[in-house]
């Protein structure tokens, strides 16, 4: 009796850790880097000085919001199996292109010009990103492979438009409204941030188009048995990819007043790391809405505590890569 009761204690004691271990990773699964924010927060706000400040904060919420749009395309193309190197460089294609309508291919009122000189960007991101999604599911090559190479075209494409420098031209009204217009204190930018991520949300999860994306990354074969044309949802994905990384090349050339080509030149990294920050699995499959806009969250606030600091642009690439890195660690560990 006394060595069973020996025993059944051993053997309890045993699987407490993997218990405990249970519990700490569905919290994680759960929270997501939510108790990592409130801890940053918290702790910036003691030893930042002015991280509170209003400023500061509509800031926070403005890069936040470009950020979250771009890694809500990225996390489409990670569903369905991919990912998509290209997106930065789609940012700058479309702030060059969107701005050289607007400064000199038409006339007309602020309101025409900011509708043309978007829908000119669009179509130019919209194009990179239809070229990524045909090469990738109709020839079978990598998308590392073939993300590289558009990123490479689109990079180029924007320094020979713009000459490698700053095209100015865009219109006061597009400015005002989408680059620092507000409503009741809340960034536009921000307003629109959160009506694409709701309707991403309800795209993904309560549409048929959504149900198919998560069929592709989590069993193609099965998917192609089912009768899915998973060829034409992946090259789907990855033009919708490419329109986010536009739409968001729009924004921001409406925030900095001109067309850059060299806009976005670190959006592909935070991205990624936003992405799987906040529970995107990279072999496709797995990923939510909220979680990619808290991850994008996370880096930006990383971002402005190491601003407000002083701490250079060559060391803050250091910490994203360093993050991206962890999350991706975290990641494969917890899934095991």
């Amino acid at each position: 009796m006394v060595n069973s009761t020996v025993e059944l204690r051993e053997k309890t004691d045993g699987a407490r850790p993997t218990v405990q271990i249970g519990v700490v990773r569905g919290f994680i699964r759960t929270a997501g880097f939510l108790p990592m924010l409130v801890a940053a927060l918290l702790v910036t706000g003691l030893f930042v000085s002015h991280f509170y400040s209003t400023m500061n904060m509509v800031n926070v919420m403005r890069q936040t919001s470009y950020l979250a749009i771009i890694t809500i395309g990225e996390m489409l193309v990670f569903i369905v199996g991919g990912f998509d190197l290209s997106i930065g460089s789609i940012v700058a294609l479309t702030s060059v292109a969107t701005t050289l309508i607007t400064a000199t291919k038409f006339t007309g009122d602020g309101v025409s010009l900011t509708a043309f000189g978007t829908l000119g960007g669009l179509i130019a991101a919209g194009l990179v990103g239809l070229v990524n999604g045909v090469v990738i599911a109709l020839f079978r090559v990598a998308s590392f492979i073939v993300t590289l190479a558009t990123m490479g075209i689109a990079a180029g494409a924007a320094l020979e438009l713009s000459g490698g420098t700053p095209i100015w031209g865009v219109p006061k009204s597009m400015i005002s409204i989408f680059g620092g217009g507000s409503l009741l204190g809340i960034p536009t930018v921000f307003i629109i941030m959160v009506i694409v991520s709701v309707t991403m949300y309800i795209l993904l999860n309560q549409t048929k188009l959504g149900r198919y994306f998560w069929a592709i990354g989590g069993n193609e074969s099965a998917a192609i048995l089912s009768g899915i044309n998973t060829k034409k949802y992946k090259i789907l994905a990855f033009v919708l990819c490419g329109l986010f990384a536009g739409f968001t090349g729009v924004l921001l050339t409406a925030r900095v007043g001109s067309g850059e080509p060299v806009l976005g030149s670190g959006l592909m990294l935070q991205a990624m790391a936003a992405a799987v920050m906040g529970g995107t699995k990279v072999g496709g499959g797995e990923g939510n809405i909220p979680g990619a806009v808290l991850g994008a969250f996370f880096i930006v606030l990383v971002g402005n505590v190491m601003d407000l600091a002083n701490i250079g642009s060559y060391v803050q690439m250091i910490v994203m890569g360093g993050f991206l890195m962890f999350a991706i660690v975290t990641d494969e560990i917890l899934r095991k």
